[in-house]
């Protein structure tokens, strides 16, 4: 095989890793190779466990290797031949893979200790509108419409029942638990809101820019389903008073037997709901000024409704109201279809029978069949209202719970009957729905919300931060005391069972709280029935600008649509969207069943207020400086813990569900959503949590067990800033699969006063790039006045704390021989030893551009060549690439190399078993590699390679010098091949390098090496023929004896050449030889086992001690490479970095 020298124009100038990049970067250069990575300082102990913690470099503790104990009897005896020339420094820190295995046996480890950005509000959506100056004070502004949403329609329709059934005990624990939750998030809501200004949005706007736009988005919807269904229930309320105790002939579906009844009643809920549904909706639409004007007027129905019953309440003590109730034994009556509470009664001085007879006999006849509990026992009757001072309160101190069906009985003796299986039909008051202590909760709890509405109104308010904490605590206190009050009041004042009958059938369908009210039970029912109508109008009005809101704040892609409108803003399909939900909760058409639904979604979000105040409290954010001062973060985590307490205790199952639907929006908008930067606490949590971390991660480095690669990828740009290699980023994402750390950096030459916008461009590109490649990681360019000085300072400063990198990446600098500077490969060496010097890994791909981008890989092999022992990362990293997509099909196989002295039979088995205990699946296979004679082919290889350094050398003289020089050696070589009458292929090609210099009159102009493609498997079918080659050098007395040497190519002068040393091979470095003999060596074994490899990982010797051979270096490295497609050199940290220990 001919090599050849040709003489090219200089085309452009590289970067350090053999690319191309815009700028001069200049350093010096010398020494001689000898193939091996930088001197440290100590050595690794080997091969038996040690508990002496070694110091390795500069100081730092380094990990005890597991394998072999520090000895030094086998230096400079083991490695003395010439096959691993090229790793022999290298030996006193990584054994031989075959001195590894020998004593496995005693393998052990030792135990080891481990943006902000502000962003533009005109970018988020409309601009506010200029509004005239506020002037709404808290009374108006804050106390009375919190007053007006809090008390509702279960204050009206449920309150005696559950006062009824819990008893006035249980009942008091639940409103003080109800209200102290409520209590707690008005101090976190106050401290809140006091913050600075609160827009229009309230608790939506207080959550998402306290908690982020996750948690707000995410609490946002859940308050605006709370909102909507509490709209259904204020319409099921509504109709249920219209129904039961207005208009009750107006039902449309009636059931003619009794079990049909609630049936019948859920249909008529569905039917007249939907209707007032509907025209709500329209009211709404039309024109919300109109449910404004009849704000007040819902008001005032809810005042005079409270003053009524405490007026009602207080008569009692003088002249209870008439409302007898029925008993028949100790069973409620209904008291519809009779009006005399008599079984018969006489008339003209005869006995006859009266309507209750008919109800539980067959006839009106004396000796008619009558009901067995009816016959067996006697009517009476009692006060439903006994009064204030009767002594009802200690009847009803305690609670009566039942199942549906159970029938509303008072402590009474009575004959029980043996046949029971008539009583369901006949008119007993029973209980409609199971009932126990965490369901009351859930029906209660409605009751107290309201608590935002003097936030919702912030941007009315003369002075907001005082209004708000004053007026929505005081509201919160005076509810409070109505329904403690009340509480203690209904117990004391209405007979257990008529407070157990929730619709007042025993009363004559009467409201029950209606009977203690005063004047009339119809101030209590008009009242509470225009109360319902407000409050579901204001819920209808309310959640679509709450949806509107959500929506234009953009954190919602698929709600963008509802952030539109009618021309003066009004949200038209957000009013359609709750109207469509709202009707879902009608359609469940049971008050009791809808209360539960939006009890979960309003404590979340009050759960939520009070994380948030917790949080920005003990975060002690800067801008944490509310003026309402009486709130402390323990308060706001006990209302927090109340409560997601009171939500599993209503309803364990809807609280998971609100928390799966809370949780669903919130990875959405995280996965989905636009970014947002709002200040947000949680933000503040994560940096302290990483603060916290990173602390504790410096305290020690990492486990072995822990131990990954945390990656520093050193990207090359071209001249317009992109990515030149982004299948080095795909690598880079097969390899770490999420995991762990990655930081992707850059170089750019110049200052950064003069480059900072090319610098924010480049890292702009690099981020399009990994997003691209979905590498996950951070991302770094630096502005250093030279290539080589801007790596340093990334090998050394990237990273934060113990979240630093271990391991660097870097692309093969693959057309390093065409580069007109020689800094392009020095930079590269430069940075391979000091990667070595801080400790970290190395990886090298070649042929980078041709490595799998997403496709997966068809089967085949990941091949490692375990050549020297550096920590174990050639075994791992095959393991880690597996485990993603592209690589998963591929099979792993280690080779190792075995020498004369080595059993390599055992060393196979010693392999196999410790690949056993590392869990890992490889075919293993030892390659054995005896000491041969050096070829004629690695002599001329090296003589050509010392060459080319003297050439590259004298490529640093002068300009004028250098056209002396390669005009003078061009007219000699000219010469001498005219002499020898060898005008054959080189003498052409020499001619037509010449003629070509001549031609383009290049400044700039270098000798290079130009490789032919043929194998070396086709130098070796060869090996009889000397290579033919035409020897160029700088000087003339070189020349000269290159002259006179005569070039005849035959075997015979080619076997003589053999024994015979030529005189210019006596003068090479045979360190040189060496090192090239190793080179070759290896490339043949590797490129005969794994040129059919997926990819290569090979053991990367390190540079030279003595800076002077760093060419000859690269050149052996592309000699071992030689032929193979995808390669990754990997060279260790010196520490272990995997273990059989589990």
């Amino acid at each position: 095989m001919s090599e050849r020298f040709r003489v090219v124009p200089v085309a452009a100038h590289e970067s350090a890793f053999g690319d191309e990049t815009d700028g001069d970067t200049v350093f010096d250069a010398a020494g001689v190779c000898e193939g091996e990575r930088a001197e440290r300082r100590g050595s690794v102990p080997i091969l038996e466990y040690s508990r002496e913690p070694n110091k390795y470099g500069d100081g730092n503790p380094r990990e005890s290797s597991p394998f072999i104990h520090n000895t030094d009897d086998y230096k400079g005896t083991l490695y003395d031949g010439k096959n691993m020339a090229l790793f022999e420094e290298e030996m006193d820190s990584n054994p031989m893979v075959s001195s590894l295995l020998s004593k496995l046996a005693n393998y052990t480890n030792l135990t080891q200790g481990v943006r902000e950005h502000e962003e533009a509000d005109e970018d988020e959506g409309a601009k506010k509108k200029t509004v005239k100056s506020p002037q709404m004070g808290t009374f108006i502004g804050v106390y009375l419409p919190c007053l007006q949403n809090i008390l509702g329609v279960i204050l009206f329709l449920r309150m005696t029942w559950i006062v009824g059934t819990a008893g006035i005990l249980e009942s008091f624990i639940i409103v003080s638990m109800c209200c102290s939750c409520t209590m707690l998030t008005a101090i976190s809501m106050s401290a809140i809101a006091t913050n600075g200004v609160v827009p229009a949005g309230g608790s939506y706007y207080m959550i998402s820019r306290s908690l982020g736009p996750e948690f707000g988005g995410a609490v946002g919807l859940c308050f605006y389903l709370g909102t909507t269904f509490a709209g259904a229930m204020y319409i099921l309320g509504t109709i249920e008073i219209f129904l039961t105790y207005i208009v009750p002939s107006a039902a449309i579906f009636k059931a003619e037997e009794k079990a049909l009844e609630a049936e019948a009643m859920l249909n008529n809920m569905r039917v007249y709901g939907t209707c007032c549904l509907t025209l709500m909706a329209v009211v709404v639409f039309v024109g919300v000024k109109y449910v404004n004007k009849l704000a007040l007027v819902f008001l005032a129905c809810v005042v005079l409704s409270i003053l009524s019953i405490y007026a009602g309440v207080f008569k009692t003590i003088f002249e209870p109201p008439i409302f007898p109730v029925c008993l028949l034994g100790n069973r409620t009556l209904q008291n519809h279809g009779f009006d005399k509470c008599m079984k018969t009664e006489i008339i003209d001085n005869e006995t006859v029978t009266t309507r209750l007879w008919a109800l539980f006999c067959d006839g009106p006849e004396l000796n008619a069949s009558c009901n067995e509990y009816f016959s067996l026992n006697n009517v009476t009757v009692i006060q439903g209202i006994p009064g204030l001072t009767s002594g009802a309160i200690s009847e009803n101190m305690w609670g009566t719970y039942g199942p549906a069906g159970m029938m509303v009985e008072k402590d009474l003796p009575s004959v029980p009957a043996i046949d029971s299986s008539q009583d369901k039909d006949m008119p007993y008051v029973l209980n409609d729905i199971t009932t126990f202590f965490t369901l009351l909760v859930g029906i209660y709890f409605p009751s107290v919300t309201g608590i935002m509405a003097g936030s919702n109104r912030s941007g009315d308010l003369r002075d907001a931060q005082r209004s708000i904490p004053i007026g929505t605590i005081l509201a919160i206190a005076t509810t409070t005391i109505i329904y403690l009050s009340c509480v203690v009041l209904f117990g004391a004042s209405i007979d257990g069972v008529v407070l157990r009958d929730k619709f007042g059938d025993s009363v004559k369908g009467n409201l029950v709280i209606g009977t203690l009210s005063w004047p009339s039970p119809w101030v209590i029912v008009i009242g509470s029935f225009f109360s319902c109508c407000g409050a579901g109008l204001q819920s209808l009005t309310g959640a679509p600008r709450l949806l509107q809101a959500i929506a234009r704040d953009g954190i919602v892609p698929f709600l963008e649509v509802f952030g539109h409108g009618k021309a003066n803003g009004e949200p038209t399909w957000a009013l359609l969207l709750t109207a469509l939900i709202c009707e879902s909760g009608i359609l469940i058409a049971s008050l009791d069943a809808v209360a539960p639904i939006l009890s979960m979604f309003f404590l979340m979000c009050y759960l939520f207020v009070n994380l948030a105040c917790a949080l920005q409290t003990l975060l002690r954010t800067p801008n944490w400086r509310p003026r309402f001062k009486f709130y402390h973060w323990t308060l706001s985590f006990l209302g927090m813990s109340l409560c997601l307490a009171l939500m599993f205790i209503s309803s364990w199952y809807y609280a998971l569900v609100a928390m799966l639907i809370a949780g669903c929006i919130y990875k959405y908008i995280e996965y989905r959503g636009a970014e947002k930067e709002w200040g947000d606490g949680i933000r503040g949590v994560s940096l302290n949590a990483a603060r916290f971390a990173l602390i504790r991660l410096e305290e020690a480095p990492p486990h072995t067990k822990n131990w990954r690669p945390q990656l520093l990828v050193l990207l090359n740009l071209d001249t317009e800033l992109s990515v030149k290699h982004p299948r080095l980023l795909s690598f880079t994402t097969q390899l770490k699969a999420g995991k762990g750390l990655t930081i992707v950096a850059s170089v750019l030459e110049g200052t950064y006063l003069t480059k900072d916008t090319e610098a924010k461009q480049a890292e702009q590109n690099i981020k399009s790039a990994m997003s691209a490649e979905k590498t996950k990681g951070f991302c770094h360019v630096v502005v250093s006045s030279n290539q080589r000085d801007g790596i340093s300072h990334l090998i050394q400063s990237a990273g934060l704390g113990g979240m630093k990198h271990n391991s660097v990446l870097m692309a093969w600098p693959t057309n390093w021989r065409q580069s007109n500077d020689p800094q392009t490969w020095k930079n590269f060496i430069e940075t391979v030893r000091e990667t070595t010097a801080a400790h970290l890994a190395l990886l090298v791909a070649k042929n980078v551009d041709s490595f799998p981008h997403q496709e997966r890989l068809s089967e085949g092999t990941i091949d490692v060549w375990w050549i020297v022992h550096d920590g174990g990362m050639l075994m791992l990293l095959p393991f880690l690439l597996r485990q993603h997509k592209v690589w998963r099909k591929c099979k792993m196989r280690i080779f190792t190399v075995a020498q004369l002295d080595d059993n390599s039979i055992q060393m196979k088995k010693d392999l196999q078993m410790f690949l056993y205990h590392l869990r890992l699946n490889a075919e293993v296979e030892v390659v054995e590699m005896h000491d041969s004679d050096i070829s004629a082919f690695t002599y001329e290889k090296t003589l050509v390679m010392e060459q080319r350094s003297q050439m590259l050398k004298q490529m640093q003289l002068s300009r004028t010098e250098r056209e002396r020089e390669i005009q003078s050696i061009t007219d000699e070589s000219r010469s001498s091949i005219r002499r020898k009458n060898h005008s054959g292929a080189h003498g052409s090609g020499l001619n037509n390098q010449i003629s070509q210099l001549d031609e383009e009159k290049q400044e700039e102009a270098q000798l290079i090496h130009d490789r032919n493609t043929a194998s070396h498997a086709a130098l070796n079918d060869k090996a009889d023929a000397a290579p033919e080659r035409v020897h160029m050098t700088w000087t003339k007395e070189k020349f000269f004896t290159e002259r006179n040497r005569n070039r005849e190519q035959n075997a015979t002068m080619a076997v003589r050449d053999l024994f015979n040393m030529k005189p210019e091979w006596e003068s090479l470095n045979q360190s040189n030889v060496r090192c090239m003999h190793t080179a070759v060596k290896l490339n043949e074994v590797v490129v005969n086992k794994s040129q059919g490899a997926h990819l290569v990982l090979l053991n990367m010797p390190g540079p030279p001690k003595n800076r002077g051979g760093d060419e000859n270096y690269m050149e052996f490295m592309e000699v071992m490479m030689e032929g193979l497609n995808r390669v990754l050199l990997v060279r260790g940290g010196g520490r272990e970095v995997i273990t059989i220990y589990s």
